[in-house]
C-alpha cells in the first residue's frame, strides 16, 4: 500500500470517528481550533500552529523548498537553489523530524472529546437526553433506594424530591425561559451523617437509577490553584471522564464531593489556608453555575493536555461529610438555650442522643468553619441517622446486595450452603455497633470468623451446609457443619449426565 492510499484511508477513518481531532502542538480540539491539517497519519495540526510554523521557517531564512528537503519530502529545484541545497541539507547541531516516521501516531481516546451530532435538513428533532416523562417520580425513586439502603427514610425522601425537581428543571429549562421568563435555580444538597451511614452508597444507587454520569471525589485532595494537589476544576474533569468525554452528557451529571467537612476554616493559624477556606471560595462558581475550562483525560492543567469548556449550571452537586465536632457545637447551642431559670434542663441531656445531627442549623455550620457563601449555595441540608443494632441486622440481610448474600453466593460456587442464626446476626450487629465505624465494620467482622471456614471447605467434599452460630461469632464455640447428602448428589450427577 502506498503512502497516499494510507493517508486517504486514515482520513476516512477520522471522518467516521466519534471523537474530535486534537492538535498535536497546542492540544486544542477541532471544535475550538478549527479544521485540522493532517500532516501524517494520525497527526493533526491546527491552522494557527501551522501558520506559526511557516512564520518561524520564514524568519530563519529558509524557503518552503528548503523545508521540504529537510523533512524528506520531494522538491523541485531551480538553478539558483542548487548551490544552496547542499548547505541547507546538513545544518550543524539541528536535526529535523521525518513525518513519514509518524505513521499511526495519534492522541489516545481518553484525551479526545466526543463529536457533537449535527442535525441534517429536514431531520426530526432528537429526544432530549433528560425527558420529564421518563424521570421516575419521587415515590418510585425512594422505592428503588429502599431496595438497596436500609433505614434513612427522611434522607431518601429528601434526595428523591430534590433529584426529581432538579432533572425536571433541566428537561424543561428551554420551555420555562420561553414561556414566562421564570428560571428555576438548582438546589444542591449537603448530607451530614456519621461515617458508614450510607452517604456514598445512596448517591451511587441514585446515579445508577437515573442512568446519568457520576463523579465521586474527595475534598481532602483539593487545593487552591497554584499549589500541590488537585485543582478545584478537577472534579468537573472527573465527571467528563465518567461521561466518556461527552460534554453534553457531562453537563447533566452528578458530582458527589465527600469529606466536605475537611474544607472548614482552620482555627488559630497564621498560615495561608490553601486547602480549607480558599477551596470553599473557589468552589462557589462551580456550585452556582459557570463555564469553566477543564482538562480532558487528566486531573491537572498542563501544556500537553487538551482543554474544553463545560457549563456547570445543570450539574447537580451533592456534598457529604461526617462533621465529627459538629455534635458538640449543636449541644452547646441547645444547652445554652435551655439553661436559664428554675426549669432549666440538665447539661448532659443531649449527651446520649445519637441523632443530634438532625438538629443542625446554618449557624452551627458557620461556627464549624463553613463560610456563609458556601452554605448558601447548598440550600438542601439534611442529616442521616446513626445506625442502631436493629438497623445493622437489617443491613446484613435485607438489601439486594447484602453482605450475607455475598458470602452465601461465594460458598455456593463450592456447592456449600451458608446459613446464619438470628443470634449470630445479633452478635455481629453488637460488635459493629461497638466499633463505631458504621456499616463498614460488618465486612471486617464477618471476614474474621469466615476465614477458617473458607480455608477448610475446599479441602473437604463432605461439607454440605455451614450454620454460623452466636457462640462461633463470640468465639465461645464453633459453627454447625452438616454433611452433604451423597445420595442426592449422586442422583443430581446422574440426571445431568
Amino acid at each position: 500500500m502506498s503512502k497516499d492510499e494510507e493517508l486517504e484511508i486514515h482520513s476516512e477513518d477520522n471522518e467516521n470517528d466519534d471523537y474530535e481531532n486534537i492538535c498535536y502542538v497546542c492540544r486544542r480540539p477541532e471544535s475550538v481550533a478549527g479544521k485540522m491539517v493532517q500532516v501524517a497519519p494520525g497527526l493533526m495540526i491546527c491552522p494557527d500552529c501551522m501558520q506559526k510554523t511557516f512564520d518561524s521557517v520564514s524568519n530563519m531564512g529558509f524557503s518552503m523548498n528548503d523545508l521540504n528537503s529537510m523533512m524528506g519530502a520531494p522538491q523541485t529545484n531551480s538553478e539558483d537553489d542548487e548551490d544552496k541545497q547542499d548547505n541547507n541539507n546538513h545544518i550543524p547541531n539541528i536535526s529535523f523530524l521525518n513525518l513519514s516516521d509518524l505513521t499511526g501516531f495519534g492522541v489516545p481516546n481518553s484525551q479526545r472529546l466526543k463529536k457533537k451530532k449535527k442535525k441534517k435538513d429536514g431531520e426530526k428533532k432528537e429526544a432530549p437526553v433528560i425527558d420529564i416523562k421518563n424521570i421516575p417520580p419521587p415515590h418510585e425513586i425512594k422505592a428503588r433506594l429502599d431496595e438497596h439502603v436500609v433505614g434513612q427514610e427522611y434522607a431518601k425522601k429528601v434526595m428523591s424530591v430534590a433529584v426529581y425537581n432538579h432533572y425536571k428543571r433541566v428537561s424543561q429549562m428551554d420551555n420555562l425561559l420561553d414561556d414566562d421568563g421564570v428560571e428555576i435555580e438548582k438546589s444542591n444538597m449537603l448530607m451530614i451523617g456519621p461515617t458508614g451511614s450510607g452517604k456514598t452508597y445512596m448517591v451511587k444507587t441514585l446515579a445508577r437509577l437515573l442512568d446519568v454520569p457520576l463523579a465521586i471525589t474527595d475534598a481532602t485532595s483539593l487545593t487552591e490553584a497554584g499549589y500541590i494537589g488537585d485543582d478545584i476544576e478537577s472534579v468537573v474533569s472527573k465527571l467528563l471522564a465518567a461521561a466518556d468525554n461527552d460534554v453534553e452528557r457531562a453537563e447533566k451529571g452528578i458530582i458527589f464531593i465527600d469529606e466536605i467537612d475537611k474544607l472548614a476554616k482552620k482555627k488559630n493559624t497564621n498560615q495561608r489556608d490553601v486547602s480549607g477556606e480558599s477551596v470553599q471560595q473557589g468552589m462557589l462558581k462551580l456550585l452556582e453555575g459557570a463555564e469553566v475550562e477543564v482538562p480532558v483525560g487528566a486531573s491537572s492543567k498542563n501544556a500537553m493536555v487538551p482543554m474544553t469548556t463545560i457549563d456547570t449550571g445543570n450539574i447537580l452537586f451533592i456534598c457529604g461529610g461526617a462533621f465529627p465536632d459538629l455534635a458538640d457545637i449543636i449541644k452547646e447551642r441547645l444547652n445554652k438555650a435551655s439553661s436559664m431559670g428554675f426549669v432549666a434542663d440538665l447539661k448532659d441531656k443531649y449527651d446520649k442522643e445519637e441523632n443530634i445531627l438532625s438538629k443542625v442549623t446554618v449557624e452551627d455550620l458557620r461556627k464549624f468553619g463553613m463560610i456563609p457563601e458556601f452554605i448558601g449555595r447548598l440550600p438542601i441540608i439534611y442529616s442521616l441517622e446513626a445506625l442502631s443494632e436493629d438497623m445493622f441486622v437489617r443491613i446484613l440481610t435485607e438489601p439486594k446486595n447484602a453482605i450475607t448474600k455475598q458470602y452465601q453466593k461465594l460458598l455456593s460456587f463450592d456447592e456449600v450452603k451458608l446459613e446464619f442464626e438470628e443470634g449470630a446476626l445479633r452478635a455481629i450487629a453488637k460488635k459493629a455497633k461497638e466499633k463505631e465505624l458504621g456499616a463498614r465494620a460488618l465486612r471486617s467482622i464477618i471476614e474474621e470468623f469466615m476465614l477458617d471456614i473458607m480455608y477448610e471447605i475446599p479441602k473437604d467434599d463432605n461439607i454440605g451446609t455451614v450454620v454460623i452460630t452466636e457462640e462461633y461469632v463470640e468465639k465461645k464455640g464453633g459453627p454447625k457443619i452438616i454433611p452433604r447428602d451423597h445420595s442426592i448428589t449422586a442422583k443430581k450427577e446422574v440426571a445431568e449426565n
